[in-house]
């Protein structure tokens, strides 16, 4: 969605700044979203844990891997959103 409103503002000339203000809440929403994500997978992790008492550390290690897949992409989205901004900032001043 990032992707599709930087190259309609770039294909058409106007208001940047409502894009621009557009795009950073996005790009915020999806970082916030992938840390949620992230500590109510954590959570449920932790209560089976709990539930079966003892276990690996590779397991512990495979999970916590895991857990950051949609921290990873919320970053990943909120760095393209920011440089969508940027971009469109750069060419709307020239």
């Amino acid at each position: 969605m990032l992707l599709v409103l930087f190259i309609k503002k770039l294909v058409r000339k106007g208001n940047v700044k409502k894009a621009t203000n557009l795009i950073a809440s996005i790009s915020l929403f999806a970082i916030v979203w992938g840390f949620l994500n992230q500590i109510i997978g954590l959570m449920s992790a932790f209560d089976s844990i709990q539930a079966v008492g003892d276990i690996s550390p590779s397991v512990l290690a495979a999970g916590l891997k895991v857990s950051f897949f949609s921290p990873i992409f919320g970053m990943l989205t909120f760095l393209v959103g920011r440089l969508d901004i940027i971009i469109l900032t750069w060419i709307d001043k020239e």
